[in-house]
């Protein structure tokens, strides 16, 4: 079959217009890709905030229950006992001042950095690097701390971290489309719950405007807010 006409069908079996709940959602992900590659499974939700002001960001993290089906190469900013426990707790990189000027000098092969509250003066200056990345260390999500074994058994384990963007939209990954249904489900409904725990006090009308789940290269696949905050009321 030519890639075009699997292309199309496959996108025909979502019916663009439909809004599922999260298990139909989630089962139809493999009929409707196409790509030969174990794709990632994302989610984009559309929050009723406004970011610009301060007291509606939205923000945080959470270990999903089936992980995102990635190792993730953890760095951990550390000194003395510290980075020998960050190391013990399965770290795959520690170090302190010689690791920032590394990362200074455009060295990045990691996927999540934790720091010590005591390295964050030197950490700071990384700011323009791991800043837009996403991958700057902050207390609100964990990954500043002195419990560096937590953070990084946490990131092992498939720790995700969520922001709201400008456009008020939450993107993250959840699992990858050799997960079954049932757990890349799991995985949904724990970071939606997380995304209405987080729900500021100052957030008006609607809070969860719309929910749509993909995979890398498959077509978006709305999902029925009222049927999730419905379930994790």
């Amino acid at each position: 079959m030519r890639p075009g006409r699997k292309r199309k069908e496959a996108l025909e079996k979502v019916d663009r217009q439909k809004l599922y709940t999260v298990d139909e959602a989630c089962s139809l992900l493999i009929p409707s890709s196409f790509a030969k590659f174990d794709e990632t499974v994302d989610v984009a939700v559309r929050l009723g905030v406004n970011p610009r002001h301060a007291d509606q960001m939205v923000r945080g993290a959470i270990v999903l229950p089936h992980g995102i089906g990635k190792s993730k190469r953890v760095l951990v900013f550390a000194k003395g006992e510290k980075a020998a426990e960050a190391e013990a707790a399965g770290a795959d990189l520690v170090g302190s001042d010689d690791m920032v000027k590394k990362v200074q000098d455009g060295f990045m092969e990691f996927d999540t950095v934790v720091a010590t509250p005591d390295m964050m003066g030197q950490v700071g200056r990384l700011g323009r690097v791991l800043g837009p990345r996403g991958l700057m260390p902050n207390p609100k999500v964990g990954t500043v701390t002195m419990d560096v074994t937590k953070a990084v058994k946490e990131a092992k384990a498939g720790k995700i971290e969520f922001r709201v963007e400008k456009a008020g939209i939450v993107h993250a990954p959840v699992g990858k489309k050799s997960f079954e249904s049932t757990k890349l489900a799991d995985n949904v409904r724990s970071l939606l719950g997380a995304l209405i725990k987080a729900k500021p006090s100052t957030a008006k009308g609607t809070y969860v405007k719309s929910v749509t789940l993909s995979t890398t290269m498959g077509t978006g696949i709305k999902v029925d807010p009222n049927s999730i905050e419905a379930t994790e009321a």
